[in-house]
């Protein structure tokens, strides 16, 4: 139940996230070229949106951390595997495991460094040049992300440990089309066997 929970959290935030920074930069793009324009100008330019880039660039910053965890546990980052897959079985799931646990590792390493630079900017008064955010709320994705992949590493290598299986992503599989392809065949055939029917 946690876990569907949190994988359905993964997606909506990396999903909002795109989504709101796409709509903003189109907004902010609009808006100048119309400030162009000499007779929008007085409309347009007290509508200041200045800041819209620097909110951007956070939330793209923020989405990578997410979707990077998000790749790892769905298996679609890209990997070298051919030398690892001519092994044997026994040193082949060896060193899958080595390489799941390293990621582990590494990115835990990267949280912790992330979490103690956050405890010490906190207390301080910085903020961000356009937004005015604390800064320790903008890198609070740091450790964040970074503790979500490595969770994420530690699932992965759970799963594989007992199933033998990682998790694959295929590049051609598109979520409702074969489904909606195997009942447009299935309704293409029952048509035309009512059609050899009634003549």
């Amino acid at each position: 139940m946690f876990l569907r929970i949190l994988d359905r959290l993964e997606e909506i935030i990396i999903a909002c996230l795109i989504g709101a920074a796409t709509l903003l930069i189109f907004v902010a793009v609009v808006q100048r070229y119309l400030i162009g324009v000499p007779f929008l100008y007085p409309y347009f330019y007290n509508f200041n949106i200045t800041w819209a880039q620097e909110l951007c660039i956070y939330m793209f910053v923020w989405m990578a951390k997410f979707g990077a965890a998000y790749g790892v546990r769905t298996g679609i980052h890209v990997g070298v595997d051919v030398i690892v897959n001519m092994l044997q079985p026994k040193y082949r799931t060896k060193v899958i495991m080595f390489g799941l646990l390293a990621g582990a590792f590494f990115t835990f390493v990267v949280g912790t460094m992330g979490a103690k630079f956050i405890i010490e900017l906190y207390p301080t008064d910085q903020v961000s040049p356009d937004l005015e955010l604390p800064r320790w709320i903008v890198f609070l994705c740091v450790p964040l992300g970074s503790y979500l992949m490595c969770f994420r590493f530690l699932q992965v290598a759970w799963a594989f440990w007992h199933t033998g299986e990682l998790p694959h992503h295929d590049p051609g599989h598109v979520e409702g089309v074969v489904e909606s392809t195997a009942a447009a065949k299935d309704l293409a055939a029952e048509e035309l066997a009512n059609k050899s029917g009634t003549r």
